[in-house]
């Protein structure tokens, strides 16, 4: 799995319309299953507040994000397989940020078994950025010069 870290360059890491210019092309091929929902402001039916889960097509996430100043302060925006559908999805557990341990624990993994892509804006402090290609994960670090490799970020010590 390659995880990234974006904790440097932002005031703010979680307006998702920055995050996702890097994979624009391929945020479009997937739909989102996004959960665990916190953000500024909520504009419309397709996000709303205390809202289980939303489910986007890419076109959709994309047009949301672009025209809307949303900081997702918390969220797991899972990328999904066209071809799968919702109900499908739904037979697994919601994806979630805050106390989820698997992020700090090596190897790093995606949450929902169906996803290939999992972004996780973080108390609006940093962003992770899991994905099953390594090729994505490079497009990610080449846009954000500042992003950190997650794994190597979690073999340092506390202090």
């Amino acid at each position: 799995m390659n995880g990234v870290i974006l904790k440097e360059g932002f005031k703010y890491f979680t307006y998702m319309d920055r995050i996702l210019e890097p994979i624009e092309h391929v945020a479009l091929q997937y739909n989102w299953l996004i959960t665990d929902i916190e953000c500024n402001h909520y504009p419309d039916n397709r996000i709303e507040w205390k809202q289980e889960y939303a489910w986007l097509s890419g076109e959709d996430l994309l047009q949301l994000v672009k025209t809307h100043d949303i900081q997702f302060i918390w969220a797991v925006f899972s990328a999904i397989p066209p071809n799968i559908p919702l109900e499908v999805v739904l037979q697994s557990n919601l994806p979630y940020a805050c106390d989820y341990k698997g992020f700090w624990q090596n190897p790093v993994g995606i949450q929902h078994p169906l996803a290939d892509i999992e972004i996780v804006p973080w108390d609006s402090s940093f962003v992770l950025f899991i994905a099953k290609d390594q090729n994505l994960a490079d497009t990610f670090v080449s846009h954000f010069s500042l992003a950190n490799d997650l794994e190597k970020y979690n073999e340092k010590p506390c202090v």
